[in-house]
């Protein structure tokens, strides 16, 4: 499936896992150079800490005048460590899950937030499920909506910030299964960007692998053979809250103005 959806671009996720999506609001929610990085054990004492190491990966990025996209809630004091050390801009990236008609739970693709949203379709649960195309109309308006709520929570009335021939970095706190990370990613590219760049502290070496053809640079921290849960390699993982994702980007605002 390809194309419009109304106005909103239409990527197809190929043969993604359908029940990955599932996952991406539970467990893979909760819990460098280059791509030679990965492999490399770490424990990171706590998000600002592992935003400042990847920081140190990213640093052949700062001319390149780069856009950081951290995704909420988690990787958003990750990101603001990012965009301080490279001067750039703090945007948040959303994504939606659409869910199955009669079974939210189960996803059928999701909604990349942005000045262009996209709409991303995994084709092997949409041939499992066989939604109309109203209904699916009708759940991509719904997440735009709550997405809309979000980035007025979150960032009041500021635009996006446009991605058309940019070097994009895409940062979150850890990956679990990839599909949320996947689903962005391939909506990102629809937005024109000239790189993009995926950087997370901690991922297992499965997810790393499944996303490096989505992205054109791969930056992971921690790549370890036994992962288990992303919390399990900081010492303090505590739940990164609404007020301290609007803090963090009022913090990079200001770093941002006083940089210039």
């Amino acid at each position: 499936m390809s194309g419009r959806c109304g106005s909103i671009p239409i990527v197809s996720i190929g043969c993604l896992d359908a029940g990955a999506f599932i996952r991406w609001t539970t467990a893979s929610r909760r819990n460098a150079r280059d791509d030679r990085m990965c492999g490399k054990q770490s424990v990171f004492r706590d998000r600002q800490d592992a935003g400042q190491r990847l920081a140190v990966q990213l640093s052949h990025l700062k001319d390149a005048r780069p856009v950081v996209l951290a995704l909420p809630r988690g990787g958003v004091p990750v990101g603001l460590e990012a965009a301080k050390a490279l001067k750039a801009p703090l945007e948040l990236l959303l994504v939606r899950k659409l869910g199955a008609p009669g079974h939210a739970e189960y996803g059928i693709g999701a909604v990349v937030n942005g000045a262009e949203p996209q709409l991303v379709l995994n084709e092997e649960a949409i041939s499992l499920v066989n939604p109309s195309q109203e209904y699916v109309d009708a759940e991509m308006r719904r997440q735009l909506a709550r997405i809309k709520q979000l980035r007025q929570k979150y960032l009041s009335d500021r635009k996006p910030i446009p991605l058309s021939g940019r070097v994009v970095i895409v940062i979150d706190d850890g990956i679990a299964t990839g599909s949320t990370v996947r689903a962005a990613l391939k909506g990102i590219r629809r937005s024109g960007p000239s790189r993009i760049v995926l950087a997370v502290p901690v991922a297992p070496r499965e997810a790393i692998e499944a996303l490096r053809e989505e992205a054109d640079e791969v930056i992971c921290l921690s790549n370890p053979s036994n992962f288990r849960a992303v919390g399990l390699h900081y010492e303090n993982f505590e739940q990164t809250s609404d007020a301290d994702v609007v803090a963090c980007l009022d913090a990079a605002l200001r770093w941002q103005a006083a940089a210039n």
